[in-house]
């Protein structure tokens, strides 16, 4: 079964894990933007770090182990508070949404729920709605269930196309708060986010329609083929393969099919 992992931070793994997602089924993957585990202080290195995840990657991916890459690119919540190099960030993102590879606005939202941060957050969605592009958002480790709900707030406040953002690292304590919106709901398989039992369980109360499995897959304790073992837990607990199969590869793909630049063949 082909899968598409809409969350994966591959500049933070080798080789061997993109070759062992490739023979797991995963042939397409959404590479966002992230904090990298310590805080930038100059806006150069967003630059850098923007072509690296936009040219190098998505060339390792293909060249490795034939997978389709792409990027989204925004300025992550937790360096939105150094201001003056924020301002510099954001003022030069547009120029990254027009590359071949980027599909959308991302990971943007919140971590300490700052007034730089909503600030930050807003802007971006403004430019992904200018754009008609996806965003992923990105809720907060901590307070998460608060910070789910002001950023549901902010997006319907801004009033943005929501068929168009997905609300990710959702849990059983956000997921409610998410669905009053049209927005995707995402789940991400990974330790002090959920484990993918807990994520099965709530697609099998909550349904499937626009829900989406991702595996983050960064420089953390994580597993870039946690998206294929819930496959497989999903498919031996006696699920349907077309409902998994619309988990893993149709939700994803719809949703980052909204982009002009997301040309992989279905």
């Amino acid at each position: 079964m082909r899968i598409i992992d809409p969350h994966m931070h591959m500049v933070s793994r080798s080789t061997d894990d993109y070759q062992r997602a490739r023979q797991a089924g995963i042939e397409c993957c959404i590479e966002p933007a992230f904090w990298s585990g310590q805080d930038k202080r100059h806006a150069g290195a967003f630059f850098d770090y923007f072509e690296q995840i936009i040219e190098h990657e998505t060339d390792r991916a293909e060249r490795v182990a034939g997978i389709d890459h792409y990027v989204t690119i925004g300025l992550e919540p937790k360096e939105a508070n150094y201001p003056e190099m924020a301002e510099e960030v954001l003022e030069r993102i547009p120029e990254y949404l027009d590359r071949d590879a980027v599909v959308g606005v991302g990971e943007i939202g919140l971590d300490q729920d700052t007034e730089d941060e909503r600030e930050a957050f807003r802007r971006q969605i403004r430019m992904a709605e200018e754009r008609e592009l996806p965003v992923i958002v990105h809720t907060p480790h901590t307070d998460k269930p608060e910070g789910t709900r002001t950023i549901v707030d902010m997006i319907q406040d801004e009033d943005v196309t929501e068929e168009r953002i997905i609300i990710d690292h959702n849990t059983e304590n956000t997921i409610d708060t998410s669905l009053e919106t049209d927005c995707y709901v995402g789940f991400t398989l990974y330790p002090g986010k959920i484990a993918d039992e807990k994520a099965i369980d709530l697609l099998e109360e909550y349904g499937t329609d626009k829900m989406i499995l991702n595996s983050a897959a960064d420089w953390d304790p994580s597993d870039p083929l946690a998206v294929p073992k819930a496959r497989d837990k999903m498919l031996d607990r006696g699920w349907d393969r077309e409902e998994v199969r619309k988990v893993v590869f149709d939700n994803p793909y719809e949703f980052f099919d909204q982009s002009p630049n997301f040309d992989y063949e279905r």
